[in-house]
């Protein structure tokens, strides 16, 4: 069960790189310098948590579902749906030029922080091994 974390964060790595690379040479003669900008921060944010929830990952199976394991389970759901609004909302935007949709991108924010203040706390609660 606690996989799955890993398996996210690989396909979200996967994904971040396919949007980076359609951005760079299928969108640079289609979006405006403002659409650019919003998928260009859209794509940092869904690689960069991509890695993080690899990390996620790699800690809830070092914590064989012990002490922290709930929290990084926590993490690894707030990560996941922080990417899906917050990338989600700014690639949509870029496509459409819709920026009301651009109301919804702080709650993916807030979700993405939620994400990184779980995965302190369960860090926090890892057994080191040592006394």
């Amino acid at each position: 069960m606690n996989k799955w974390i890993l398996v996210v964060g690989a396909l979200l790595g996967a994904s971040a790189v396919m949007t980076g690379a359609f951005g760079a040479h299928a969108l640079q003669n289609i979006l405006d310098a403002k659409a650019t900008s919003w998928y260009g921060t859209a794509v940092t944010y869904h690689s960069g948590h991509a890695l993080a929830l690899l990390v996620t990952g790699l800690l809830l199976l070092h914590t064989n579902n012990g002490r922290g394991a709930s929290w990084l389970r926590a993490s690894g759901i707030f990560m996941t749906l922080g990417v899906l609004v917050f990338s989600g909302s700014l690639y949509a935007m870029a496509f459409t030029g819709i920026t009301r949709l651009g109301m919804i991108t702080p709650i993916g924010g807030a979700l993405l922080i939620m994400g990184w203040l779980c995965l302190a706390v369960g860090a926090s609660r890892l057994s080191t091994g040592v006394s």
